[in-house]
């Protein structure tokens, strides 16, 4: 017996309906009939149905109209697998079903066991349609748990090279411009990974300095160096067994990357000033806004080392070349931030969105997140307005009395003055500033500590 489903069964003669479906639920399937093509349209819009059994002669609406106006107003993930039963005399009709979506015709007269076949077969395709639905969805809830939004085919490729490096070791080189959301996809690739239970460790080899960069990735020993009052272990040995995440990885000495190159080939090195040979077992994965391979050839990167680190590439492309992410990447983050800051949103003034979509994004989904927490903290009325947001194209809208918020270019420094104007205007009470600005106590006080206010 095949897998069991739903049959919607529609033919105006009863004689017929009743022997289909006989044999149907025989086999164990739910029938529900229909006389007309009318009132299968309308039991299509009450409940799920898995195949749609139709004949195509039937007074009234046919059977090729029916599956038109299925083709014309439902999305294909949303609609039956459509069988069309179909007399010789119109077999073009079954050939347009066909073209329309339809799985299968049978052709009068046919025998009940192909009619059977035909069925099982519809039911399997619906049940892979659904669980290939099911298991998107739960991926991309998966990946949002870790911030990766996106709904572009770049980006559901990265989505997808992510996935299937995390069920690896290899070593993983991320590029993308300044924004994109290179940390995001390194620590969804440790978080799915064997060792999600094992340390993700960051080195920003730009944030340190070169001094200090090597006994920070390396460690060192007592008396290494001036200053070395005690022994330190490094981030390669304490990501042992686990990630070191390798951000903007372009900006590594030359010296650095000949040691590096060792750790990725050998899985061993000397601390600062020892003599002992230290063996990691560290999954390798690095970050560049740079152009690597432009570096390799003007001689301020190492080709091996390059080699290296190049074994998974995952490219990220910037926002101007997903615009149509900007849209849920704006819903996510104003629901992150309405949550976060106590206020809620319902709606954006005309023209913003549009105007969020045309803009370039040079800082990209961290330019895009930040503009949106500022149109969060200065929105009013429950709405996103113009004077919010600070990216050209947008409604020119001034607020009257607050020339000073043509200067928000830093969202910092928006929001620190936008908080003491209004502790200044409610003479120091919270709970008279958090109304003015529209926000909870709560996100009032968050504030207030963020930038260290002081309400005295």
């Amino acid at each position: 017996m095949g897998t069991r489903g739903s049959v919607l069964l529609v033919d105006d003669e009863d004689k017929i309906r009743k022997m289909l479906g006989v044999a149907l639920r025989a086999e164990g399937h739910e029938v529900i009939e229909a006389a007309s093509a009318r009132v299968a349209q309308r039991l299509l819009g009450e409940r799920g149905i898995d195949v749609l059994l139709v004949d195509n002669l039937m007074p009234e609406m046919t059977g090729i109209e029916l599956i038109r106006e299925i083709a014309a107003s439902t999305p294909e993930s949303d609609r039956p697998q459509i069988l069309m039963m179909t007399a010789h005399a119109t077999i073009e009709s079954a050939i347009e079903a066909m073209k329309l979506g339809a799985l299968d015709f049978l052709q009068k007269p046919f025998e009940i066991d192909e009619l059977l076949v035909v069925v099982h077969r519809a039911i399997d395709h619906q049940r892979l349609r659904t669980e290939h639905r099911y298991l998107i969805s739960e991926r991309a809830e998966e990946f949002d748990h870790y911030g990766i939004v996106g709904r572009s085919r770049g980006m559901q490729d990265v989505i997808r090279k992510a996935e299937l490096v995390s069920e690896t070791k290899s070593t993983v080189l991320i590029t993308g411009e300044t924004g994109t959301g290179k940390e995001l996809v390194a620590r969804a690739i440790h978080a799915r990974s064997a060792q999600r239970d094992m340390p993700l460790i960051k080195v920003s080899c730009a944030a340190i300095p070169d001094a200090l960069l090597e006994s920070e990735m390396f460690g060192h020993v007592r008396g290494a160096f001036t200053g070395a009052t005690s022994n330190k272990k490094g981030r390669f040995a304490l990501a042992d067994g686990g990630t070191i995440f390798l951000d903007e990885i372009g900006t590594l000495p030359l010296p650095l990357q000949a040691k590096l190159l060792r750790v990725l080939q050998e899985r061993e090195f000397e601390p600062l000033g020892a003599e002992r040979t230290l063996r990691v077992d560290v999954r390798v994965i690095a970050a560049s806004n740079r152009d690597l391979r432009q570096m390799v050839a003007d001689g301020r990167f190492q080709e091996d080392l390059f080699y290296r680190l190049n074994v998974i590439p995952i490219d990220i492309p910037p926002l101007r070349e997903r615009r149509e992410d900007i849209t849920v990447l704006t819903e996510h983050f104003v629901h992150k931030h309405q949550q976060r800051t106590g206020k809620r949103i319902d709606r954006m003034e005309d023209g913003v969105m549009a105007a969020l979509t045309a803009y370039d994004w040079p800082g990209n989904v961290r330019e895009l997140e930040n503009t949106i927490e500022r149109a969060v903290v200065l929105s009013t009325d429950r709405a996103i307005t113009a004077r919010s947001i600070a990216v050209p194209g947008a409604p020119a809208t001034q607020a009257p009395g607050l020339p000073s918020l043509k200067l928000r270019q830093n969202l910092e420094w928006v929001e620190r003055e936008t908080i003491r104007r209004a502790i200044d205007l409610s003479g120091g009470i919270k709970k008279d500033a958090a109304e003015l600005m529209g926000i909870s106590q709560r996100a009032l006080s968050y504030y207030l500590t963020k930038y260290r206010i002081d309400q005295a």
